[in-house]
């Protein structure tokens, strides 16, 4: 299968869509696509249609939306090559990482299936992206398994390493940098205020953040020194 004539961009971002919602322990409803995408009802509706038509998905009468085995190894595809992507990005050309999720999500539809196998056998499959995040994300129980909570759940007065931090949001990343939260970087809760936001040390300093960011953010208790 070739993929740029065989699916189409928006069946593509579609597809990756339920791939990595699923992947997160989600049940996908048309209104998690809208909300994931940034696209209105109608639209997915159309999408819906035209993604069952051509044997991607099915809809069952719980309204999940399933991927077939065709619909899944296509949204695969599209993973994959946006993961390998954001890590040429960051380990080839040193862009930073707050900025490289969305200059993947443009370039991910326009790698050939022979610059994909290069960037395969120079990166590999396995490793994670700039943000910890492995091709695609773990579920919350998976993450809580390894012994990650998000910092929105961290203990007053512990210290923490940051694993992972949810990437599709890009204002998301940005603050958070301006913030020094970010991959591998230390944070120590310095407060649990009550309006339940948190007061905490990072490598710029003092910061307050809210739990609806600091839930975006899984974190490991830091090495005892």
């Amino acid at each position: 299968m070739t993929a740029k004539t065989a699916i189409s961009n928006s069946k593509e971002d579609y597809l990756k869509a339920i791939l990595e919602a699923e992947a997160e322990g989600l049940s996908v409803i048309p209104s998690t696509l809208a909300h994931w995408l940034g696209v209105s009802a109608p639209a997915v509706t159309m999408a819906l249609k035209r993604l069952k038509r051509d044997a991607y998905v099915e809809v069952k009468k719980d309204g999940i939306i399933r991927l077939t085995a065709k619909g899944r190894e296509a949204a695969y595809r599209t993973a994959l090559r946006h993961h390998l992507i954001e890590r040429m990005l960051s380990e080839v050309f040193d862009m930073a990482w707050y900025e490289i999720h969305d200059e993947a999500e443009r370039l991910e539809h326009a790698v050939s299936e022979a610059f994909e196998a290069k960037l395969v056998e120079k990166l590999g499959r396995d490793g994670v992206c700039p943000h910890g995040n492995a091709v695609l994300p773990e579920s919350p129980s998976q993450r809580r398994k390894r012994g990650l909570v998000p910092l929105s759940e961290a203990a007053e007065g512990a210290s923490y390493l940051v694993t992972s931090l949810y990437e599709r949001d890009p204002k998301l990343l940005k603050f958070l940098h301006q913030l020094g939260i970010g991959p591998a970087s230390p944070v120590r809760v310095l407060a649990r205020n009550y309006d339940e936001t948190l007061r905490l040390k990072t490598s710029a300093g003092e910061a307050t953040l809210g739990s609806v960011a600091a839930a975006r953010v899984w974190v490991r208790p830091a090495p005892k020194r």
